[in-house]
């Protein structure tokens, strides 16, 4: 959903001249489903409807948006999936992640199904509003993957199974370009792709009802032994009242400050890798990687398969103690971020040669996803509880600062066909990796935290309360018999020499 807005507007778009209509503020151009460039006349459109009020057949409406207003219409996702992180981590540790992927997912499929008819009546405005509202959804994510991990995954296999969760985006963006380009050449045109992810998204909202469980103790189907094997692995206890959220641990912890700011790092890489390389490709080298959906999409898929090498090769080293948690986080972080920063710094330099820009791109790409099995996956290891909370912070955070990389970028580029300009952009998004990873290797943390579980630590000092007063009663009743005791032994002593008296 969120790459297909791109590819999308592709087709929504039109500025060739046609028939165009006025509708609701918005400047429409008619046109047909297959061929995006064949006009219509207003006869034909009408036979299927009033401007085919529901837009279910061909031919389609594209507007006339400026390139601002597209921007923006991209934008209002990230805005609204930024404002909720912070809330949507508190929502998932309180209602757990099942009712709020499965309400993230079913809000996406109504507002997919009815983002067509909104743009087409609403103009950029409703588009723009219904692209926030995904992204409100959407904000509890990632704290929900966070908060179904703490409970299901052991040290053992948290590598591998945050592999297979987080393999999603990359395989997502794989996927989502083509699908979607496919999608807007068929009749369905461009309303087929808004309605087919929302179909996709309300089936797999009914398997998430059904079938997802957030603890093994909720699961349905789970053996006992399997059960046992994870509640023991991750020191399961059950409490009946959740511990409220510890803010101020959470946010002066020296490992929490330590994974947001590598958060942020990668962050700013990604947007400036995701968003201004292709630009730069086309205004400085040349060369249109965006008119190549296989060379577009290639980078993303060996990301995809180098995750799983990583994610296998963290376990293993962890399960062997080659390494412990924190030495593993640490490296791992580290193969990622450095191979990025010298990634984009060969790219500053880089011949007008697409293999070669290709191939930088591969190898940027393959080895940048090792950092998701270093700070990605450390809040689990800091605190399983509360691993949703630190999630949506940092995540939080790092779309906060890295929604100002564009606006810089944008500054730094006064021409954005000079190369020497280009270098700077890159180079501070080299730098961003760098320090960041430098910060993170000196305060990194992979210690399970004190305030992990408050109510156990509270219950511990109290039973240690507890304790130390039967102490103090048995140690005074144990006073009292001594000094009864003595004064029996007393009595008796003098009773004694009374009968021997007596019988002298």
């Amino acid at each position: 959903m969120r790459a297909c807005m791109g590819v999308a507007l592709v087709a929504m778009v039109q500025y060739d001249s046609g028939h165009v209509f006025k509708v609701n503020e918005s400047i429409v151009n008619i046109t047909v489903g297959r061929n995006l460039t064949e006009g219509a006349t207003s006869d034909e459109f009408e036979t299927n409807g009033f401007f085919n009020a529901l837009l279910l057949t061909p031919p389609y409406v594209q507007f006339h948006w400026t390139k601002k207003v597209q921007d923006t219409v991209m934008s209002g996702f990230f805005w609204g999936y930024m404002i909720l992180q912070i809330p949507g981590g508190q929502l998932a540790y309180r209602f757990g992640a099942r009712y709020l992927l499965f309400g993230a997912l079913m809000i996406n499929c109504v507002i997919s199904l009815m983002f067509p008819v909104a743009s087409y009546y609403g103009g950029w405005i409703l588009a723009l509003i219904c692209r926030i509202c995904q992204g409100l959804s959407q904000a509890c994510m990632l704290p929900s993957f966070h908060s179904v991990l703490s409970k299901w995954s052991p040290l053992e296999e948290r590598g591998r199974m945050s592999a297979i969760v987080f393999g999603g985006q990359a395989l997502g963006t794989v996927l989502g370009l083509p699908v979607t380009g496919f999608l807007a050449a068929t009749p369905l045109g461009w309303p087929g792709i808004f309605r087919f992810y929302g179909v996709l998204s309300g089936t797999i909202a009914i398997f998430i009802w059904f079938f997802l469980a957030d603890s093994p103790a909720q699961h349905k189907w789970i053996s006992v032994a399997e059960r046992r094997y994870i509640e023991e692995a991750l020191e399961h206890k059950k409490d009946k009242k959740l511990p409220s959220v510890p803010w101020k641990s959470i946010l002066t912890s020296g490992g929490m400050i330590a994974i947001v700011v590598a958060h942020i790092g990668n962050t700013w890489g990604q947007v400036i890798l995701y968003s201004e390389v292709p630009a730069y490709m086309d205004k400085v080298m040349g060369v249109n990687i965006k008119a190549n959906g296989l060379l577009t999409a290639l980078p993303f898929m060996m990301m995809f398969f180098a995750n799983f090498f990583f994610s296998w090769l963290t376990d293993m080293l962890i399960v062997k103690k080659y390494l412990n948690v924190v030495q593993s986080r640490k490296l791992f972080n580290t193969i990622g971020c450095v191979p990025a920063a010298i990634g984009f710094a060969l790219l500053a330099f880089a011949p007008k040669n697409i293999y070669v820009i290709e191939s930088i791109l591969i190898v940027t790409c393959c080895f940048k996803v090792a950092a998701s099995f270093g700070f990605l996956v450390n809040h689990i290891d800091i605190s399983p509880n509360f691993a949703g909370v630190m999630m949506s912070i940092s995540n939080f955070s790092a779309n906060l600062v890295g929604s100002f990389a564009p606006i810089i970028t944008g500054l730094i580029l006064t021409d954005v066909t000079d190369e020497y300009l280009w270098r700077k952009v890159f180079f501070i998004a080299a730098g961003f990796y760098f320090f960041t990873n430098v910060v993170y290797i000196m305060f990194g943390s992979g210690k399970l935290a004190d305030w992990n579980n408050p109510m156990q630590y509270e219950s511990v000092a109290l039973n240690e309360k507890i304790l130390i007063q039967v102490e103090n009663v048995n140690n005074k009743n144990t006073v009292q018999d001594v000094e009864e005791n003595e004064r029996d032994f007393s009595e008796v002593k003098e009773n004694g020499r009374s009968n021997d008296v007596q019988t002298d």
